[in-house]
């Protein structure tokens, strides 16, 4: 595995622009796909390469879209082997947006969006933003290399479970990449947050679960690993979780990982499991959940 330095104020003019154009890519997704409990139908995935859509319907021609990483290109595939691509260098999310938009129309795909972007400060519709326009290959590799070391990890965690679980995907609104065990029982109302529709939280927090996650940072801090249990137990936030390096965020409500703590230990992959591991001991065990019907044997330490 791969683990990248990622100091986010070395990249972060990049990040910004392409959380943008993932934005562009994922909500051609949700255009097209029908839906899936919790958002699932909306949500990119890690690919050997990059980030991509996995397949989306189209009447009886399929196609998919992927951020190409190592050749620096968006590619757009359909069924009947037609494609387009876009390269991937510094340009406005204006321009990035009007040259998808004509690909999918040169591939007879039909679609329109909704040009608001989603969970950002001060969002600035696609068709109009010529304010964010930078792309450093090299960094937006190095992004994409530690979203693969961290997607195989959180595979290895998600194996571990046969209840209820979410795929190890990205969600474009946050930027971040995340897998989620359910317990089964359904969750009470989520309060609302700031900037995202309360619909979507309605749905994404219907039941109880435990989402572990991966985010690169911005707003002055760096990437970090994430841990959140939802509903919140009263004793969470005092659970013994491993590392040591990891903390609760009394703001978030959430256990805390420095990227920068688990690139640089011995075996970063252990670091990370535990990591998943402990906070998710941390919530299921006063939250009392049926541990030995969901996990695969072998695996439960229930208090």
């Amino acid at each position: 595995m791969d683990w990248p330095a990622l100091p986010y104020a070395d990249w972060a003019d990049t990040c910004e622009t392409l959380h943008l154009w993932t934005q562009i890519v994922g909500k051609i997704r949700m255009a097209k796909m029908p839906p899936i409990n919790h958002w699932w139908h909306v949500t990119l995935y890690v690919t050997p390469c990059g980030i991509g859509t996995s397949m989306i319907p189209d009447d009886a021609r399929p196609f998919d879209m992927q951020f190409d990483f190592l050749a620096h290109r968006l590619v757009i595939a359909t069924a009947d082997g037609s494609h387009r691509e876009i390269a991937l260098a510094p340009m406005t999310v204006a321009d990035f947006y009007e040259r998808v938009m004509r690909a999918l129309g040169d591939l007879k795909i039909d679609v329109r969006i909704n040009t608001q972007p989603q969970e950002v400060a001060n969002p600035i519709a696609f068709d109009n933003d010529r304010q964010h326009k930078s792309y450093d290959p090299r960094a937006a590799q190095r992004f994409w290399r530690a979203l693969v070391s961290t997607s195989e990890v959180f595979t290895e965690f998600r194996s571990r479970f046969i209840g209820k679980v979410s795929p190890v995907h990205f969600f474009w609104g946050g930027f971040d990449l995340a897998v989620t065990r359910f317990c089964g029982r359904r969750a009470p109302k989520h309060a609302p947050i700031d900037g995202v529709s309360y619909a979507m939280i309605q749905e994404a927090y219907s039941h109880e679960c435990s989402s572990v996650g991966f985010w690169p940072g911005g707003n002055g801090f760096d990437a970090a690993y994430y841990s959140y249990t939802y509903p919140e137990p009263d004793a969470f936030s005092k659970g013994q979780v491993k590392p040591a390096e990891a903390s609760w965020n009394e703001t978030m409500h959430e256990f805390l990982l420095p990227y920068e703590a688990v690139r640089t230990a011995a075996d970063p992959a252990a670091m990370l499991l535990d990591f998943c591991q402990s906070t998710y001991e941390a919530g299921a065990n006063p939250a009392k959940w049926p541990r030995a019907d969901l996990e695969r044997g072998g695996t439960a330490n229930v208090a």
